[in-house]
Order: structure tokens, then C-alpha cells, then sequence
């Protein structure tokens, strides 16, 4: 009797996949609150509540972790929001 042989796939563990990136949204003394509301709602497609909880943590903490992710998305992210003249920088997310 043959035995038939079966793929074997191999997943790749949570350390294989690479760093994870934040998207971070700094406070700056320009952008009205109902502005940088409007361009989260856009840009990262949030509702209107996460939208201004992100907001007001921007504005009451100086800076939000908005998207957390792969580094190619997070740099678009970044990059569309510097074209909303939101000040936003990339950083490392710290490893779980």
C-alpha cells in the first residue's frame, strides 16, 4: 500500500515576522482639534468616537499611537499624514 506524502507548511512564528511599527501623532500648536479629527476619519478610516478619542489624547498627552503595524503600511500612513500637515513620526512598537 503507498501512502500519499502531504505538503508540509510551515507558519512563521510571531519572531520571524519582523518588527512592528507605530504610526505616532504628535500635538502641535496649528491644527484645529475638529481638522485633525476630520484627517484621522480619512486617512486611517476611523469612526467619528475613535477619531476624537485619538484627538484628545493628542491633545491632552502631546501624542497618539493611531496605527500600529507592518513598517510599509506605517510609513504610507505617516506620509499621508505629513500631506494633512499633521506632524506624525514612525517608531519601533515594543516587543510583547
Amino acid at each position: 500500500m503507498s501512502s500519499i506524502a502531504t505538503p508540509e507548511f510551515k507558519t512563521k512564528e510571531k519572531h520571524d515576522l519582523g518588527p512592528v511599527w507605530n504610526v505616532v501623532v504628535h500635538n502641535d500648536p496649528v491644527n484645529l482639534m475638529s481638522y485633525v479629527t476630520l484627517i484621522f476619519r480619512r486617512v486611517l478610516g476611523f469612526s467619528r468616537t475613535q477619531a476624537e478619542k485619538h484627538m484628545m489624547e493628542v491633545h491632552k498627552s502631546g501624542r497618539s499611537v493611531v496605527w500600529t503595524g507592518e513598517r510599509e503600511k506605517a510609513e504610507l500612513y505617516v506620509q499621508q499624514l505629513h500631506s494633512h500637515l499633521l506632524l506624525a513620526t514612525l517608531e519601533k512598537a515594543p516587543q510583547s
